[in-house]
């Protein structure tokens, strides 16, 4: 008896989220990806993991002062952004291919 009433909440909560989204609520596909090369310091730190105002702005400053980055590596140069930040930020790192 105990086993069936589990397996039928275990059914009902799994067709629950199953559920389509309702009208209006949007539907995320996968981590939101930021372009390093264009995204102000607020887009920055809303996207990034581990990356607050202050990083997110170094960001900024960084490629103002020396240009675009080529990879998502080049952000350990900016102070305060080590390898692990990076790695952890890969999936949601974009680096569009146009200048």
């Amino acid at each position: 008896m105990w086993a069936q009433c589990l397996g039928v909440l275990l059914l009902v909560a799994g067709l629950a989220s199953a559920a389509p989204p309702e009208e209006g609520q949007d539907v995320l596909q996968g981590p939101v990806t930021v372009n390093i090369n264009e995204a102000n310091a607020e887009t920055l730190a809303a996207a990034l993991e581990g990356i607050g105002l202050t990083r997110a702005q170094a960001i900024v400053d960084y490629r103002t002062q020396f240009g675009r980055f080529y990879s998502a590596e080049e952000l350990s140069a900016v102070r305060g952004i080590g390898i692990n930040t990076i790695n952890r930020n890969l999936a949601r790192i974009r680096i569009d291919e146009h200048l």
